[in-house]
This record gives structure tokens, C-alpha cells and sequence, in this order.
């Protein structure tokens, strides 16, 4: 029965069929999860990246793909987590433990890992052996991915603020939600700007990448919905509602994962680098803006611990970039040090 779903047969047919059998196969469906969920959220997911990728060769090339359009591939699923409870009443401590879990991964052990295993280099250390045109691209990267870097510190530090009495609530979601979009703006005007520079247009063709990238995006949306859905409200354990926000933060982790670890096998360091950082964009200030328009957000217990470890890692990133213009693999190890005692205090103890 399972590999049926797999049959694009099984569902051309299953589309012409009245009502009622489609409620029957949406019953059947539920006896899978969370294994179809999880499958769908995975293939969705790398199909995303895929799309995404490829508009890196049609105008959207370095920092501004990892800054302006990976991130939605890796974090469309925390905006839908976010959108799914703000719009069915539920927690917001939740949503910010997923975005918080998300970003701190992101930072810590994803760069970290990626560091450990491959060489992550923006600006290389003998520029005299570099061609000249590779090391001018290299240095506008490493700039871009610097601006990033001060975005990200603007964005948690503005949080962790709105923060200080205790909630986020509507207005403060507000001011979330506008910073995210005249951040995103001002990428776009850039991207806009260099295709100028260099008398270039964008092809025809970025249309079939869109409209599968919004496909996508749907089945990322499903996945997520019935994975919520699918959680037991009561019970004892880790696999409950009330780790909801741990749960989805964990399991989001992995389309970052893939983008950085693709892009640092293919030695394009900038992109590992700006990928997780605009991921963390997407997450604070969006996904926290988007709940707080619903629903005021309580502030959790290990709130200032993230917050801080996000605020240490993106330092540490900015201080080994400034300076060598590359993350050395001990840096990478203390990442993921420090990933661990996040994990420790947050959820073990």
C-alpha cells in the first residue's frame, strides 16, 4: 500500500474520483503519519533547494542567493509553523522555541559541522594566485556576508528588547514583521541593481522556478499541518504537543542542513555562511512577527540563553571573517561545544 503513493498513477487516478473516496484515502493517509508527513516535508523541501539553486545561474548569484532566496527554501517550514498555530490559537512560546531552536542550530552546530568537515573559505589567503575577477566577487561576498552578519545582530538585539516586558504582542510584532520586509527590499534593489551593472535581464524561465518553488511551498505547508496535527496533545515523554516547539525546530533543521552542506562540499563558503544567517532572518524577525500579529508570545525560560548563544556565535563569525576572512576548524568545534550546552540547558536539564 505504501509504494502506491509513490505512483504518480495511484494519484491522477485518485484525483477523478468523487468525494467520498478521497475522504476514504485522506483516512488512509493518517494511518501513515507521521512517516508521509515526514516524506513529503523532506521531498518538498529538497525539491525547494533544487529550484532555488538553479536561479543562482540566472541573476541571483552568491551572498543575495544565501541571503534572498535559500532561506525560504530551508525556513518557508518555520513561517508555516508559525502561521499554523498563530491561526489555530496556539501557543506562542512554542513558535519562539522553534525559531530560537532553529537559529542556535543554525549558527552553532550546521557552521560548526560544516567547518569540521570541509574548509570554509570567503576570501582566499593567497590573493596573488587568485584571479582577479574571482577575488573582486570574493571580496563583495565578504562584505555582503558581513552586512548579514550586523543584520542579524540588529534583528535579535531589537527582540530581545521587545522582549523586556515579558511578551511580544501585536505592535511589537509589527515592527518584527516591517523590519524583515525593508531588510528583504533592500536585497532585492541590490540584486536589481547589480543586473544593471552588468546588462544583465532575468530569463523567462525563472517563472517554471517560481511556480514549482509555491508548489513546493504548499507541500511544505501539508506536511507541516499534519505533523501538528499528529502530536499527541497529552501524554508523557519528549513526543508531545508541549515540546512542540523543540520538536519542529529540530526537524526543520534538516533543509538547512542540506543547504549547507552541499555549498560547503562545493566550496562556496559564502553561501554556507549567508544561507544560515538569512535563515535566521526568516525566523527572528518573521516568524515571531507573523505569530505576534495573532496571538501575544510569553517569553520562555531559556530565552536569554539562546538569544545570547546566537549573539556569541554570529560575534565569533563576524570577529574570524574580519580578520582571515575564513572560519578555522577550531572555531568550528567550539560552535559545536557550544551547540551541546544549549542542548543541555534547554532540554536536558
Amino acid at each position: 500500500m505504501e509504494a502506491a503513493f509513490l505512483d504518480i498513477h495511484y494519484w491522477k487516478l485518485l484525483l477523478s474520483q468523487p468525494i467520498s473516496v478521497l475522504k476514504q484515502e485522506a483516512v488512509r493517509l493518517d494511518s501513515l503519519d507521521p512517516w508521509f508527513s515526514l516524506f513529503l516535508f523532506l521531498l518538498a523541501s529538497a525539491v525547494m533547494i533544487w529550484r532555488l539553486g538553479a536561479l543562482e545561474k540566472k541573476g541571483f548569484e552568491g551572498t543575495a542567493l544565501g541571503t534572498l532566496i535559500m532561506p525560504y527554501a530551508s525556513g518557508f517550514s518555520n513561517l508555516a509553523f508559525a502561521f499554523i498555530l498563530g491561526t489555530s490559537g496556539g501557543s506562542g512560546s512554542l513558535v519562539l522555541e522553534n525559531c530560537l531552536v532553529n537559529n542556535t542550530t543554525n549558527l552553532t552546530l550546521i557552521i560548526g559541522l560544516s567547518t569540521l568537515c570541509w574548509t570554509l573559505v570567503v576570501i582566499p589567503s593567497s590573493p596573488k594566485k587568485s584571479r582577479k575577477g574571482a577575488l573582486r566577487t570574493a571580496r563583495v561576498n565578504h562584505l555582503s556576508l558581513l552586512l548579514s552578519l550586523v543584520a542579524l545582530f540588529f534583528f535579535t538585539g531589537t527582540l530581545w528588547a521587545l522582549a523586556g516586558d515579558g511578551a511580544i504582542d501585536f505592535s511589537d510584532g509589527l515592527v518584527l514583521v516591517g523590519m524583515f520586509f525593508f531588510w528583504q527590499l533592500f536585497q532585492v534593489f541590490d540584486v536589481l541593481k547589480d543586473n544593471v551593472i552588468r546588462k544583465r535581464t532575468l530569463p523567462k524561465s525563472i517563472v517554471f522556478d517560481f511556480f514549482t518553488i509555491l508548489a513546493t511551498g504548499v507541500a511544505v505547508y501539508y506536511s507541516i499541518d499534519r505533523l501538528v496535527a499528529w502530536v499527541p496533545r497529552e501524554g508523557s515523554g519528549f513526543l508531545v504537543f508541549d515540546n512542540l516547539g523543540w520538536l519542529t525546530g529540530l526537524l526543520m533543521v534538516f533543509p538547512n542542513a542540506l543547504v549547507a552542506l552541499y555549498y560547503a562540499w562545493a566550496r562556496r563558503a559564502d553561501i554556507v555562511f549567508s544561507s544560515q544567517i538569512g535563515d535566521g532572518h526568516i525566523c527572528i524577525p518573521m516568524c515571531v512577527g507573523i505569530f505576534a500579529l495573532f496571538k501575544p508570545i510569553e517569553i520562555p525560560g531559556f530565552f536569554n540563553l539562546s538569544i545570547g548563544i546566537v549573539l556569541a556565535a554570529g560575534f565569533l563569525l563576524f570577529l574570524f571573517l574580519v580578520f582571515l576572512g575564513r572560519l578555522p576548524k577550531a572555531a568550528g568545534l567550539l560552535l559545536t561545544g557550544a551547540y551541546g550546552l544549549f542542548i543541555y540547558q534547554g532540554l536536558i536539564s
